[in-house]
């Protein structure tokens, strides 16, 4: 007998209803009366969940962090050699993406615009850890496998990042029409090919 699918709280079905208006919105400037028409329930009933719309926001920043984070950590566990390991966590940014088009534009940021600048911020953090993390194994790769990177560690990781971002971007401003993994495995090979070089051995 199968078990039956468990009826989302009501706190995830404002969530998810948040997250829906970001895809089906686009543009649009998200109101509390709004999305309480989405969920079907009274502004007063969405307060009894989230004191504001930031907090709102929050949970879903928050949502992206525990998930990508989550997923990074398994990727540190499988892979062992810092091009899989980069390309892996670059993916799963580029796919996380795509496969949520409402959460992207939150990575994006633009969103935002106008909400209390501490939503902002965590955008920020987000992205500063990634690139953290991605500096730290490209750092790494020196020690563990006698490679360093062409450029900087910290300029290389910014690179890598920067080229994601950019994707993600691209993806919100064509209303998602234009994917973010499109022409990444071939990009990808492009930019691991310049990444790192032998380190110098002592004579």
């Amino acid at each position: 007998m199968s078990q039956a699918t468990p009826t989302p709280s009501r706190r995830d079905q404002i969530l998810q209803a948040l997250a829906m208006m970001l895809e089906e919105d686009s543009g649009k400037r998200i109101t509390v009366s709004a999305l309480a028409k989405q969920v079907g329930v009274t502004e007063a009933a969405l307060y009894r969940h989230f004191p504001s719309k930031a907090r709102m926001f929050e949970s879903l920043i928050e949502f992206i962090e525990e998930t990508l984070f989550a997923r990074i950590g398994r990727i540190l566990e499988e892979e062992h050699e810092a091009l899989p390991r980069c390309a892996a966590l670059l993916a799963l940014l580029l796919g996380f993406a795509e496969k949520n088009p409402g959460l992207s534009r939150l990575l994006d940021g633009g969103v935002l615009t106008g909400e209390t600048a501490r939503l902002r911020v965590r955008i920020h953090q987000l992205f500063e850890r990634l690139e953290t993390q991605l500096k730290q194994i490209l750092r790494e790769a020196e020690l563990r496998e006698g490679r360093r990177t062409t450029l900087p560690a910290s300029a290389a990781a910014n690179l890598l990042l920067a080229t994601a971002e950019g994707r993600i971007s691209q993806y919100v401003r064509s209303d998602f029409k234009r994917r973010p993994t499109e022409h990444w495995k071939e990009q990808w090979i492009l930019l691991s090919n310049q990444l790192l070089r032998e380190s110098p051995q002592p004579a």
